[in-house]
């Protein structure tokens, strides 16, 4: 019965606990829900800011045709790629991983990557990538924007003096509330290949518009804003992805520890209806002994 009683207190104590990693993971839940809406929302936005700059761009061509020399040169790739500072995130870092090392495995160039996010640096340290010193992911919104400035001067650094002739994104990008995948982006060269992409867009009306004192500074405007936004929405995906990332974790914890959480009950429950049984059947044995001195 001793033994009884002791697996009792045991599973009582892991029900308790139990209860407690379950109230922790709903509270993660909640956060996670919450973060995915509002980087959802930036997406969102900045998808209908990137096709304005696209059409101002797309204008700025039809009006003045010579381009600044953004021309490659023969040097490294520098690759920038959006990973996670925190856990509890699945598969996130680790599908992102794979991916851009059989992406760049294609790529006989020398590569220079610059990673955000400490988990997936060190998951990147694995292979023989040549890793620079990266950024700090941004934990807010109003966080993304210096970390964006930084690393366009950072990019425009190594490209002045000869260092990158390339530029590629690596994030993942949600595609619903929380499945993502990885994806990759080119971001420079400016070359005839991205300029032919541009010129392919349709214009929205029958009448093209024209850029007041279109110029070469116009220009560059337009293309150091797609620059920014181009960065700024990677990062708003990849942090989006994250979350939803952390919310399906989240999701199967919770389920998972509800279905051990009914199985610990049933097995206490058990346990004390066993118990139970045996007082009273020493009850019985008892009365039945002391009916039998009487006689």
């Amino acid at each position: 019965m001793s033994d009884s009683i002791d697996s009792s207190d045991v599973l009582k104590r892991k029900i308790n606990s139990a209860s407690d990693l379950h109230s922790v993971v709903r509270s993660m839940k909640a956060m996670a829900a919450a973060n995915v809406g509002q980087y959802e929302n930036a997406v969102e936005a900045l998808n209908d800011y990137y096709r304005t700059v696209q059409l101002g761009l797309f204008t700025c061509f039809h009006q003045y045709q010579p381009v600044p020399d953004l021309q490659p040169r023969k040097a490294c790739i520098g690759v920038l790629v959006f990973g996670s500072d925190q856990g509890l995130v699945g598969q996130f870092n680790d599908l992102l991983a794979d991916f851009v090392l059989a992406t760049l495995g294609k790529r006989p160039e020398q590569k220079i990557v610059y990673c955000i996010g400490e988990r997936l640096q060190s998951r990147l340290s694995e292979s023989t990538l040549n890793l620079a010193a990266g950024f700090i992911l941004p934990k807010s919104i109003n966080a993304i924007p210096p970390l964006i400035g930084e690393m366009l001067l950072k990019m425009e650094s190594l490209r002045a003096q000869g260092q990158i002739s390339e530029v590629i994104i690596f994030h993942n990008k949600p595609v619903s509330r929380t499945i993502y995948q990885p994806f990759s982006h080119r971001l420079l060269p400016l070359d005839d290949i991205w300029q032919k992409d541009l010129q392919s867009i349709t214009w929205p009306s029958n009448s093209l518009p024209e850029v007041i004192n279109a110029s070469e500074e116009t220009l560059l405007a337009f293309i150091h804003e797609y620059l920014f936004v181009s960065l700024y929405r990677a990062c708003a995906e990849s942090l989006a992805s994250e979350n939803a990332s952390r919310l399906s974790t989240m999701l199967r914890a919770e389920k998972t520890i509800n279905e051990l959480v009914e199985v610990m009950k049933g097995r206490f429950h058990l346990l004390r209806q066993n118990s139970i049984d045996e007082e009273l059947f020493d009850l019985i044995a008892g009365f039945e002994l002391f009916k039998k001195s009487d006689y």
